[in-house]
């Protein structure tokens, strides 16, 4: 009997537990809300009389834990104290389903679709944790502590006999649509793209409520698409005025007054070497031989600082941008165009105010020598990338000898890099010919080469000995002064173990014994790649196994370079940080103390945050171009490779253009196919069919969603 009771008593215990769930996922649903028990009850559907009860002991159990509180006899609301609460950023995937990232926690936890609450995208929320029928831990919003944004870029639907509508997003993890009440729509008719603000969000509303504060136009137009996308990522297309107007007041003239305050290097030979449509020139090398048979390299970067005074207008709008955005038809500069197309762009021909780093190299490229500061200089020629591979490849033209030398050093440089430890991606990138109506008419891949290697090398060396300079004393102590660096953290291991284990498949190697060998392994891997039908699935799986690269004050270092000290310098025109760096040198240039870390910290977080920001909204026009060029070829087939997988489809990317397409899974009639995580491939659970990362497949483009940016493939057999 005993034996029997106690079963009985655990039996029961497990119910109240389970009957506890329930409860919490139903009280949750609305944490503000008071509840009495037979609310509860009716909630969870335990209407009988012995399931009240159950729910009576479920109650008592939950205020006795601290999730719950009992506010008055017998009425209860969600404790938002409790333990096992946590506050993180939410993030949604395409399901709806969502992981909320906790600050110190290895894993993302979970959050089922239907306990996301009001949360959106971005949203610092509370949630409280749990194991789930005894399944790994999930969790459940329980308030959204801050809105990550509160403006969205969606369609406007208005309802036809009505005086409201609804804004429907864009993006597929804004799970719900904003309503419009009457006298909230601006000038918007229907069918069009608006950028929408919440107002508010009540706990009781399905919706939240909103007003359309700008009218971007016809969905699928190509001006208005280009606005949305800007404006979805939170990016001004325009200068305030006044921030124009202060930019335009700015003195242009060279000084001598200021002139005798700098390093005059205007008799040295100058020259830029930047892409043929580019008008921000933002770096110049010069270069002279010594008597001592040694050569003197400079490497110029515009005075940014200079102009850009901390305090006015002009350094506030810069920070808030922090870089400039490269769109497919366009750039969104992050100073106003006076600055970076004119005043601070070093144009061939006129004396300029630049921040220089002057090395010494012997013949081997070896820096003996090396100076930081402010100077002037005259650029005596500029050069496209074509024109200076021209020189490097027929050894004819003007200063054909100066570049040679400036490309043998730089070649040395790069292979020393490489020997210590910094990985080669050199992936191209893909543009596209416009005509004048931005239509594109052709797509081509911008391939790096000597002559993007010969700048790439020099502004390398500047951005390290820069901050090199800063952070060691002559002895090689740490000085400890606050400065802002590129950061690259080392590789997930996890990561790398399962890309050894996956290229292991095709037959390739992957040491993972230390640093250096991942980075030498990691080298030869995509060396041997080249060429092959699985090259672009190993450098896309290889770009992913690798941490992303931000702004910090802590200098850990860069490593898919090689660098232990690491920053960006080179160009102040197109990044905040760069500018940032520029004073810190000359603060500390000046004998100034170190400043102030936390302070510094935030500049860098704000920098990395808009980066990320920049980084996606370029992806997103140039999905926007490619859905646009695809257009012209509905219906026709073409040869693609399998560049993703996912538990509901399958992308494929067309090499010749870069076009990539969705194929779902519940398109494909011939089987029922199962996701295979591990192995990047989905198979047929009857025939065996398996579609994998990396496989080549025939398909025909179905349909070009503009306002999606998306493509529909068909796999064709």
């Amino acid at each position: 009997m005993p034996k029997k009771s106690n079963f009985i008593s655990h039996k029961n215990n497990h119910k109240i537990q389970e009957i506890g769930r329930l409860i919490m996922r139903f009280m949750n649903e609305k944490s503000s809300k008071i509840y009495n028990y037979k609310q509860i009850a009716e909630g969870i559907d335990y209407r009988n009389p012995r399931q009240r009860e159950q729910v009576i002991q479920a109650l008592h159990k939950l205020r006795a834990e601290d999730k719950i509180k009992e506010v008055e006899q017998g009425k209860y609301i969600v404790n938002l104290k409790i333990e096992g609460t946590l506050t993180g950023v939410i993030d949604f995937n395409q399901t709806g389903n969502a992981y909320v990232k906790v600050e110190g926690m290895e894993n993302d936890i979970f959050i089922h679709a239907k306990n996301v609450k009001h949360a959106l995208q971005g949203d610092t929320v509370l949630i409280v944790t749990y194991h789930f029928k005894g399944k790994k831990m999930e969790g459940s919003v329980l308030e959204v502590i801050e809105r990550s944004r509160e403006e969205f870029v969606g369609t406007f639907q208005l309802i036809k006999h009505k005086d409201f509508g609804f804004v429907v997003s864009d993006k597929k993890y804004l799970n719900t649509d904003i309503f419009i009440p009457k006298g909230k729509m601006l000038t918007a008719r229907d069918g069009d793209k608006v950028v929408v603000k919440m107002l508010k969000w009540d706990s009781d509303s399905k919706n939240p409520e909103g007003e359309i504060i700008k009218v971007l136009g016809a969905p699928g137009e190509h001006e208005t698409e280009i606005h949305s996308i800007l404006a979805e990522y939170g990016l001004p297309y325009s200068f305030p005025e006044e921030v124009e107007k202060e930019a335009d007041e700015i003195d242009r003239n060279i000084h001598d007054s200021e002139v005798a305050k700098r390093r005059d290097m205007r008799n040295v030979l100058t020259f830029t070497i930047d892409p043929k449509d580019a008008k921000d020139f933002d770096d110049a090398l010069s270069l002279q031989k010594l008597p001592n048979g040694n050569w003197e390299i400079g490497v110029h970067i515009a005075d940014v600082s200079h102009y850009v005074i901390p305090g006015t207008l002009l350094d506030d709008e810069a920070y808030n941008r922090a870089n400039s955005v490269y769109l497919v038809d366009r750039v969104v500069p992050m100073l106003p165009e006076v600055l970076s197309n004119d005043v601070c762009s070093l144009r061939p021909n006129e004396d300029k105010y630049t921040f220089s780093a002057v090395f010494e190299l012997d013949d081997n490229a070896n820096v003996v020598n090396q100076w930081f500061g402010r100077t002037v200089i005259h650029s005596n020629r500029r050069f496209s990338y074509e024109e200076a591979q021209e020189r490097i490849e027929t050894g004819t033209g003007d200063l054909t000898e100066e570049i040679l030398t400036l490309d043998r050093f730089a070649k040395i440089l790069r292979k020393d890099r490489i020997n210590k430890g910094a990985i080669t991606f050199d992936r191209s990138e893909v543009r596209f010919n416009l005509d004048e109506n931005n239509e594109p008419i052709g797509v081509y891949f911008k391939m790096s080469k000597d002559s993007n290697h010969l700048i790439e090398e020099f502004m390398l060396l500047a951005n390290r000995k820069v901050s090199e300079y800063i952070s060691l004393s002559g002895k090689g102590e740490p000085t400890n002064l606050t400065f802002i660096y590129r950061i690259h953290d080392d590789p997930d291991p996890q990561k790398l173990e399962a890309l050894r284990d996956f290229v292991g498949s095709f037959g390739y190697q992957l040491n993972l014994a230390n640093t250096k060998k991942v980075a030498e392994s990691l080298n030869k891997l995509l060396k041997d790649v080249q060429g092959k039908g699985e090259e672009n699935m190993i450098e896309t799986l290889a770009m992913r196994s690798m941490s992303k690269a931000i702004y910090s004050t802590e200098p850990i270092g860069h490593y898919g370079l090689g660098f232990e000290f690491y920053t960006h310098f080179t160009s102040p025109i197109r990044r905040y940080p760069d500018l940032i760096a520029h004073r810190l040198l000359q603060h500390y240039l000046d004998g100034g103390k170190s400043v102030n870390k936390q302070e510094y910290e935030e500049k860098c977080k704000h920098c990395s945050n808009m980066e990320r920001l920049a980084a996606d909204a370029e992806r997103d026009s140039i999905k926007f171009m490619q859905v646009k060029f695809m257009e012209k070829h509905l219906g026709q087939e073409f040869t693609g490779v399998i560049s993703g997988v996912a538990e509901f489809g399958f992308w494929v990317q067309i090499p010749e253009n870069g076009a990539e397409g969705l194929i779902k899974l519940r398109d494909l009639m011939d089987d029922s196919y199962m996701y295979d995580a591990k192995n990047h491939l989905v198979y047929g659970t009857r025939t065996g069919n398996q579609y994998q990362l990396g496989d080549e497949v025939k398909i025909k483009v179905m349909k070009a969603n503009l306002v999606q940016k998306q493509l529909d493939f068909k796999i064709v057999k």
